[in-house]
């Protein structure tokens, strides 16, 4: 069964909403760091909020300069829970239909890699609330960003998570890996 994977950039006062706050932090182990999600990832999984920045910030960065991850995520397959998009115009782009977590079993159940979101908000919360979601990385940056500190308020879902592993950057940002604990 793939695993899903949530990737977020965090500041340290909670902001996930428009990261270009993280580039001063994107260093060599960073971007080894995200060389390695994506490597091991067939799939994006995003709400709509999230398919709506990535769509429009990805298309204009340059495909044939591998430090900017724009050959994958423009080509890698994206999969958008939405119930008002309808025609997606970003590559390789499919809305799921009906239930979410149905969908989301069905996406699980079929052969290949990893499926990876980024991003925490309502639709990584429904399916951490399903337990669909295999682990959690925060990306926690040495910054108070100021602003709004989450995406979309999120219903209660008291949750325990077990640490599986921590590391590092020279730049300071601590990449915290988590997986739900079933009780």
């Amino acid at each position: 069964m793939r695993r899903i994977i949530n990737s977020t950039y965090l500041a340290l006062d909670g902001v996930i909403e428009n990261p270009a706050w993280t580039m001063p932090y994107f260093d060599d182990e960073a971007a080894a760091f995200a060389g390695m999600q994506t490597d091991a990832a067939d799939a994006l999984l995003m709400g709509r909020h999230t398919y709506d920045g990535f769509a429009a910030a990805w298309p204009t960065r340059d495909e044939n300069d591998p430090t900017t991850g724009a050959a994958y995520f423009n080509n890698v397959k994206k999969y958008v829970a939405s119930t008002t998009l309808t025609d997606p115009e970003w590559n390789n782009t499919e809305v799921l239909q009906g239930d979410l977590i149905e969908e989301v079993n069905k996406l699980k159940a079929r052969d290949g890699k990893d499926i990876l979101m980024y991003g925490y908000g309502v639709v990584t919360h429904a399916l951490v609330r399903a337990g669909l979601v295999d682990e959690v990385r925060f990306w926690i940056h040495p910054v108070l960003q100021g602003g709004p500190s989450v995406s979309a308020p999120l219903g209660e879902l008291p949750t325990t998570l077990a640490l599986v592993d921590t590391k590092v950057t020279k730049s300071g940002v601590i990449i915290a890996s988590y997986r739900p604990v079933t009780a």
